[in-house]
């Protein structure tokens, strides 16, 4: 067992999209697609890559990924071995730094980010003998062609999130919540979504105003939108971004923060909520062993509360009691469903989007694909879902 980063150098998430700068991947290529020296196996040996967007120790979304690396390599030990690259552009980029995993050997690779998703798809239908795990690709969902060797996971985070919002609509004084988020794709929007209904749950005043980053990773506008939401009165912080600064900005100001994807409730106890995450390893360790044993194949995951696949990091110190045991219920009632189930919340009650329109009914049970597609925001959210 074994595992080595890439020689990669910090840079900026770009955009998840085919049409990156020509220019742009020359400069990258030589850095982020260094050679791992872990590439040698034995036999018997199993040899499994992950390409992550940001650092490692980003305090988010790739430190997140990479504990599910950890998690892997620590239930499998001798099974495998596993490498990483760090610091991968979307875009064309990742379609070297795939060929190189490839020659290197590894016959399962795991992507963490949208924008990975067509170099993936794309290398599987070459490499056929080589498995592909896309995290939060929405092709198969979608009904669209792909190679049978490619498969696609995710969760239910924004279901995590609707419990977030319970506890943020309760922490607001003047019924203004600011989230700075990355890019307006599905995910993101439901997300906001699904945090703006719980926070509308127990405060049908809440209103939330999401200003859009437009990068995964980068602390210094990460920050700067932070501070931006604070200036236009936003007395409650929810950073849907992969880095903590956004903490650091609620810490200065004293206003309660929420984070995503892991914990970070020791470095900002003083602000601290709590957050959405993912627990990515039990998944990974499952596919790796089915690759294993010969059993694997495309299942198109999708993970809830009821499998703890999603869930929520510690709660803060400054969490109210009452707050708390209104959380709880909610995760009990999650967790009574079947594995397969999430969203119990959007049919609550008729859901208007930001014009008024009713676009989910009472009752109304949403599909995957409900999810995979939704692009408007719910009504008392202020910002564009066009981004």
């Amino acid at each position: 067992m074994g595992s080595q980063p890439s020689n990669t150098r910090r840079r900026l998430r770009f955009a998840g999209v085919a049409a990156v700068a020509v220019l742009a991947v020359v400069s990258l290529v030589a850095t982020a697609c260094s050679k791992s020296s872990s590439s040698g196996s034995s036999g018997g040996t199993i040899k499994a890559a992950w390409i992550y967007v940001g650092p490692v120790n980003d305090g988010g979304w790739t430190q997140a990924h990479d504990a599910g690396r950890k998690y892997v390599e620590t239930k499998l030990g001798a099974k495998v071995k596993t490498t990483y690259k760090e610091n991968v552009p979307e875009g064309p980029e990742v379609a070297q730094v795939i060929n190189d995993l490839i020659k290197d050997g590894n016959t399962v690779i795991f992507a963490t980010s949208y924008g990975f998703k067509d170099a993936m798809q794309a290398a599987a239908t070459a490499n056929p003998k080589v498995k592909f795990e896309m995290a939060t690709g929405d092709s198969i969902t979608l009904g669209q062609k792909v190679a049978s060797n490619y498969n696609e996971f995710y969760g239910a985070g924004e279901d995590a999130l609707y419990v977030t919002g319970i506890a943020a609509g309760k922490a607001t004084k003047n019924n203004t919540i600011g989230v700075s988020a990355p890019f307006a794709i599905p995910e993101v929007i439901r997300g906001i979504n699904a945090f703006t209904l719980g926070a509308q749950s127990v405060n049908p005043a809440a209103k939330v105003n999401v200003v859009w980053t437009k990068t995964w990773f980068d602390p210094a506008v990460e920050r700067k939108s932070a501070e931006s939401l604070v200036a236009a009165g936003a007395d409650v912080i929810f950073s849907h971004q992969d880095s903590p600064s956004a903490g650091e900005v609620a810490k200065a100001n004293n206003l309660p923060w929420f984070g995503y994807d892991s914990d970070q409730s020791g470095s900002y106890a003083s602000v601290w909520q709590t957050a959405g995450t993912y627990n990515w390893g039990p998944f990974e360790l499952s596919e790796l062993n089915k690759v294993i044993d010969g059993t694997w194949k495309q299942n198109n995951y999708y993970g809830t509360i009821a499998d703890n696949f999603a869930g929520l990091a510690p709660y803060g110190s400054t969490v109210a009691a009452g707050t708390k045991t209104l959380m709880d219920a909610e995760i009990t009632k999650a967790k009574a469903g079947k594995a397969d189930a999430f969203g119990w919340y959007w049919g609550l009650a008729d859901r208007q989007d930001q014009d008024g329109k009713t676009v989910i009914t009472k009752g109304q049970t949403l599909t995957m694909k409900d999810l995979y597609t939704m692009s408007y925001f719910v009504k008392g959210t202020t910002g564009s879902p066009k981004g």
